[in-house]
């Protein structure tokens, strides 16, 4: 009975033991980083930057294994935060999972200025600024020359009930962009989401939202007056058949609304260019052909508007054709495009074949936008997979972004830069 007891406690002894142990994939070290710091048997823990190291297959694991950085406290140039490989022919890195990363080394708002467009941008949002490893990437103006607040200048966070606006949130990226000398586009004035329920529910007859809609857009649009680019006035308007969304804005003023908001923004703010925007028309199709009869009767009346955003939330392998054909059918109603929420998703789990599918289709948006003039910028809707959208709204989707988790850089990066060449 003693030697039973005393190997039962030599077990529960090693317990802590294993239940600290990380399994595979899982992350295993980097600044801040309080959980297991070794790895299941068969794995690794592999050092990708100063803020993460992951359990990888002993058969994955390149370079040294582990957790710290190496003994010159630099980065090989497969793992640089925000690097993502050096070029000039040689391996192809590897990111995390063991897949292929990207292999260029060039600043995405240098490259983009350099083939005649205006910026190449990214969103973000209030919640991700106090992350100081996303901070150091996003603040660089040579690689963002752009930047989109991806929710705190929408209705529900400018005028959360009648006639009290706030703008702590906006103005924190605003200023931002301002220090960094980067774009500001705001986003946006009138759209049927994320409508707070004193306006989608209020019951208020014609003229009383017409005030409301005119009093929000110019009060908005005003406050940053001066510090934007261009402001995404009407967001969405259209269903994807071509027919007018059936929002609490159609519903009580038919297409009024439109006018009424393009006219308080340019009333507002002089300078800055006023946009359409939406989505599924980024292909010639019934919602594309409505937004460019809008556009049409929208100039014919005289009434303000610089722009359209076209903003290509993509899948990849499905890419329809025709994307510059139709760019080149909006500019030429006498308005600049501009692609203003660029992702493109994948099934999950990433592969190295859906890497390099991606990395192709990010190469045939930007090449369409490169090759019309009028397509003045891109902005991908955030750069990393850390903080993307995609998986929360579309099950068991996502590695959107050209940057992967971990802030490396994946071949849809080369991708960019390639369609921008």
């Amino acid at each position: 009975m003693i030697k039973l007891a005393s190997s039962f406690a030599a077990i529960a002894a090693l317990l802590p033991l294993v239940s600290a142990q990380q399994s595979v994939w899982g992350q295993c070290g980097g600044n801040g980083w309080t959980g297991p710091t070794t790895c299941v048997a068969g794995t690794v823990c592999q050092y990708s930057n100063p803020w993460y190291s992951q359990c990888l297959p002993s058969s994955s694991a390149t370079g040294p294994v582990t957790s710290s950085p190496p003994p010159s406290s630099t980065v090989s140039s497969s793992s640089s935060v925000g690097g993502g490989g050096g070029g000039g022919g040689g391996a192809t890195p590897t990111i995390s999972g063991g897949l292929p990363g990207a292999t260029g080394t060039q600043k995405l708002n240098t490259v983009a200025k350099s083939a005649g467009k205006t910026y190449f941008g990214t969103a973000t949002d209030n919640s991700e600024l106090s992350d100081s490893a996303y901070i150091a990437i996003l603040n660089d103006g040579t690689m963002f020359g752009q930047i989109t607040p991806a929710n705190s200048m929408k209705w529900d966070a400018t005028e959360p009930s009648r006639g009290s606006f706030t703008f702590t949130q906006g103005d924190q990226i605003a200023n931002l962009a301002k220090s960094n000398g980067q774009l500001l586009r705001g986003h946006n004035c009138v759209w049927y989401n994320q409508l707070p329920s004193w306006v989608s529910s209020g019951g208020f007859n014609a003229a009383t939202l017409s005030s409301i809609v005119t009093t929000h857009c110019s009060t908005v649009v005003g406050h940053y007056k001066g510090q934007t680019y261009a402001w995404d006035v009407i967001n969405e308007p259209f269903n994807d058949d071509g027919t007018w969304r059936t929002d609490v804005f159609y519903n009580t003023l038919n297409t009024s609304y439109v006018p009424l908001a393009l006219n308080a923004a340019r009333t507002a703010d002089p300078a800055t260019k006023l946009y359409i925007n939406d989505y599924n028309v980024e292909y010639a199709g019934a919602k594309s052909t409505a937004l460019q009869n809008l556009v049409k009767s929208l100039k014919s009346a005289g009434t303000p508007l610089d722009g359209v955003g076209l903003q290509y939330h993509m899948i990849s392998g499905s890419m329809p054709g025709g994307l510059a054909s139709n760019i080149q059918a909006f500019t030429s109603l006498g308005v600049e495009v501009a692609i203003t929420e660029l992702d493109i998703r994948m099934t999950l789990p990433p592969t190295a074949a859906k890497y390099a599918q991606q990395k192709t289709d990010y190469q045939t948006v930007i090449s369409a936008c490169k090759s019309v003039t009028g397509c003045i910028g891109i902005t991908i809707w955030d750069w990393t997979d850390k903080y993307s959208w995609v998986p929360s709204t579309f099950s068991g989707q996502g590695a959107a972004c050209p940057w992967d988790a971990t802030y490396l850089k994946k071949p849809a990066f080369d991708g960019i830069v390639a369609g921008l060449g």
